[in-house]
């Protein structure tokens, strides 16, 4: 009697101990989730980063001397992947700031003397006529600009300023982030993804391994695919600015190239360029440019975009474009990378279930052959 009672009492304390270790467990990761909640862009963007580039990690860490310290080949590598990646973006920003400076110097200038009707206003059709007396009235008379720029409320536009200067320090920040755990995974990444699969193999059995290649396959086409897409922005809108006339063309398409890597900043570039051209008097290559580089822009988000990364995340086309969409509008550029491996997961976690309701259905009842 006290044998059993002895044996009950250790399995209560068994199972309360377990509950307990649970319970520490669980807390432990929500905490830990709490405190990292802040960094998750830089985490995925880290992780994303890292698993796109590993083939070439290793191909530069082969090439490099057997003396270096293992810890230099991770910094080097992490420096290269930093130029290669915000070098264009920066070129970009740095290139559309200098045009809008000179933008705005001609904005200044036009305004003292008076910004003509352009001749081809009054010749748009239905419109035209009221357009270009509007115009007469509101931009034709010397100052007309700066009594607009004497409307503008200074509390709303030093709000603004406060608004853009906190979005570039925080995203500043998360590139700093970005960097330093890319160091960090260049460096601890094999142990890392040797733990994952084997928990992964533990808590979900075989299918871990193809769950982690769909993973892996989708992310480095999704990167490829914004890579791809940059170069066809590129060269489509340097040819459309070529044929339109512009001044600088080959400038003009390496800006709207390096923007259009996030889906519709390209868009910024070709609107600031059909300005300057609209504001100079080029009312036809304004047009022209505008037109042929949205027709381009949309071309590579809809369409080039999508039929690159379906090579690696095996997605019908409109599964592409919405994970695209969707994780930019959810988690800004990673979202790019992760929404179309979200969808991937979704879809092999689906066909793997349809496999096993067949195997199911095909398998023989016990007691019938």
């Amino acid at each position: 009697m006290d044998t059993g009672r002895a044996r009950s009492g250790a399995r209560g304390g068994i199972r309360l101990s377990l509950d307990a270790g649970w319970v520490c467990g669980a807390l432990i990761v929500v905490l830990t989730a709490w405190v990292l909640h802040g960094f998750i862009e830089p985490l995925l963007a880290a992780c994303v980063t890292a698993i796109a580039s590993w083939p070439l990690y290793k191909r530069f860490a082969a090439r490099l001397p057997g003396r270096m310290a293992r810890s230099a080949t991770p910094v080097l590598f992490t420096a290269v992947m930093t130029v290669f990646v915000l070098a264009p973006l920066m070129f970009a920003l740095g290139a559309l700031l200098g045009e809008a400076h000179a933008l705005l110097l001609e904005v200044a200038a036009a305004d003292k003397r008076g910004v003509a009707v352009p001749a081809w206003l009054a010749q748009v059709p239905l419109a035209g006529p009221s357009l270009a007396a509007r115009w007469e009235n509101a931009l034709a008379q010397p100052g007309a600009l700066s009594g607009w720029a004497q409307g503008i409320d200074p509390a709303a536009l030093l709000t603004r300023a406060q608004s853009l200067g906190q979005f570039m320090g925080r995203h500043l920040l998360i590139i700093l982030f970005t960097i330093l755990v890319l160091c960090f995974l260049y460096q601890r990444g094999e142990a890392l993804a040797a733990g994952v699969r084997r928990e992964l193999r533990q808590r979900i059995g075989e299918r871990a391994e193809t769950y982690v290649d769909v993973a892996t396959r989708a992310v480095r086409a999704s990167v490829n695919s914004m890579l791809v897409v940059a170069l066809f922005d590129g060269l489509g809108t340097w040819i459309a600015y070529a044929i339109a006339g512009v001044p600088h063309a080959a400038l003009w398409a390496a800006i709207t190239g390096s923007l259009a890597m996030v889906p519709f900043l390209g868009y910024v570039a070709v609107i600031g360029l059909a300005l300057k051209l609209a504001l100079t008097g080029a009312a036809t290559p304004a047009l022209a440019s505008f037109v042929l580089g949205c027709v381009v822009l949309f071309c590579g988000d809809k369409v080039v975009r999508p039929v690159v990364a379906r090579e690696g995340t095996r997605l019908p086309f409109v599964w592409v474009l919405i994970g695209c969409l969707g994780g930019f509008e959810v988690l800004g550029l990673v979202g790019l990378v992760v929404g179309p491996v979200l969808l991937s997961l979704a879809g092999e976690l689906w066909n793997q279930r349809l496999r096993d309701l067949a195997s199911d259905a095909s398998a023989p009842v016990d007691g019938r052959a």
